[in-house]
């Protein structure tokens, strides 16, 4: 099964140079959930996915993969 790929969270943690264990501390969330979210292995829900955007102080739709 291919993973699609619906989310830049790895790639702006990157840009920002800052890592998923950040995150992790940030959210206060399980270390295993964070890495398959910046897998694409699953997707946070709409109110995480929010959250992480404003801890990464970008807008929301920077973090999501363009599909067209």
């Amino acid at each position: 099964m291919k993973i699609v790929k619906l989310n830049r969270i790895k790639t702006v943690l990157a840009e920002i140079d800052k890592q998923g264990k950040w995150l992790v501390q940030q959210l206060g969330k399980d270390p295993a959930t964070v890495t398959k979210w910046c897998t694409n292995t699953v997707q946070p829900d709409l109110k995480t996915f929010a959250k992480i955007a404003e801890i990464l102080n970008i807008d929301i739709r920077e973090m999501l993969v363009n599909t067209k």
